[in-house]
């Protein structure tokens, strides 16, 4: 009997930042190998592995996403125990004595943090092979008692993008000032007007709007200089995707109007952008009837974001919550560790999805 336990210590202790999860790569492959699907694809979008049960490319089939990969300090967001899950399922998938009339998908998933893996995944065209009816995302969730599945029957978690712009005036000495243009008083205004832009944490679902201010460059430490160009940075969030279209055209419209004002010229740039995780309805119920634990659904989506939400532009699906603890540390905190008591619960959840899957 496999000690699933080790093997997610020996993730954590290895951890693989996104673009370098080649050790956990390598062990997904091994692991995989004993547990014989009908197709591995390996090295998918970088680091990413495939495993599939079932031969028949029309057949129904049913997607599962885990992600592998750890931020710089670490598995402080249990990637590691996600992966270990997976490979948990994958060993009894492999056991499994009866042919099934459904494919079934498990996806290992790299560069989530950064969010660029999924649609490294989807840029494969792997799963677009296959007749996906439904694919899976969850993600552990301190704070919610151990193995209770959390459900949302709209956005699981919100849509955000950072986005920098870039104020460009004119360097002056700083005796004559008025011979320049300074961008600062541009940089306040901004400031200001973004900060009218947010809505209240308890707005509605199309009504949510948050900008977080993040850095302001301004200038340098040149006292004989009048500043001549600032670097203003924000995050943006929204719950619903076209409500973040909405708030970052209003948001773009306010810089270009304030830089027009005091004759600045602009450049812009999104940095790490997330849609909204939109589910589908229909299949969130189908999680509640068929996972066979306690489920616990919330009104409000989570304001961090998630990259399974590429997979929910291409495919129907959901992702959800599976509580890893009242009094476990808060994701990315240091002192997180994924709970290794999860991985089998997890896991039999996951199972009791795809053995009531509905064709």
């Amino acid at each position: 009997m496999t000690d699933y336990s080790t093997i997610r210590q020996d993730l954590h202790n290895h951890p693989g930042i996104s673009g370098d999860e080649h050790y956990a790569h390598d062990l997904i492959v091994r692991q995989l190998n004993a547990c014989h699907p009908d197709q591995l694809f390996t090295h998918v979008g970088g680091f990413g592995v495939i495993a599939v049960w079932g031969s028949e490319l029309s057949h129904p089939t049913i997607a599962i996403r885990g992600d592998i990969d750890a931020l710089p300090i670490g598995h402080r967001c249990g990637h590691d125990g996600h992966t270990t899950i997976l490979l948990q399922l994958a060993e009894w998938l492999g056991n499994r004595q009866q042919p099934s009339p459904i494919n079934i998908i498990l996806v290992f998933q790299p560069e989530e943090e950064t969010g660029t893996g999924s649609q490294k995944i989807l840029d494969s065209g792997i799963l677009q092979r296959y007749n996906i009816k439904t694919i899976y995302g969850f993600h552990n969730l301190p704070g919610f008692p151990l193995g209770t599945i959390v459900l949302n029957r709209h956005t699981f978690a919100a849509a955000s993008t950072g986005i920098i712009y870039r104020l460009t005036g004119r360097n002056t000495h700083a005796s004559t000032p008025e011979k320049g243009i300074n961008p600062g008083l541009a940089v306040a205004e901004i400031i200001q007007a973004f900060s009218r832009l947010n809505s209240s944490t308890n707005a509605s679902l199309d009504l949510f709007r948050q900008t977080t201010l993040i850095c302001v460059q301004l200038g340098e430490e040149a006292f004989g200089t009048s500043a001549g160009q600032a670097d203003i940075m924000f995050t943006l969030r929204a719950f619903t995707n076209s409500a973040m279209q909405q708030l970052l055209s209003e948001a773009n419209s306010i810089v270009a109007q304030t830089a027009s004002l005091h004759h600045l010229q602009l450049s812009q740039g999104l940095r790490d952008p997330f849609l909204a995780t939109e589910n589908n309805s229909a299949i969130v119920e189908q999680i509640e009837e068929h996972c066979k634990s306690p489920v616990r659904y919330v009104l409000t989506p989570f304001r961090w974001s998630e990259d399974f939400a590429n997979y929910l532009q291409v495919f129907p699906g959901a992702m959800f919550g599976i509580g890893s603890g009242i009094k476990q540390p808060e994701l990315h905190h240091p002192d997180y560790n994924f709970p290794d008591s999860l991985i089998a619960p997890a896991a039999k959840t996951l199972l009791n999805l795809i053995n009531n899957f509905i064709i």
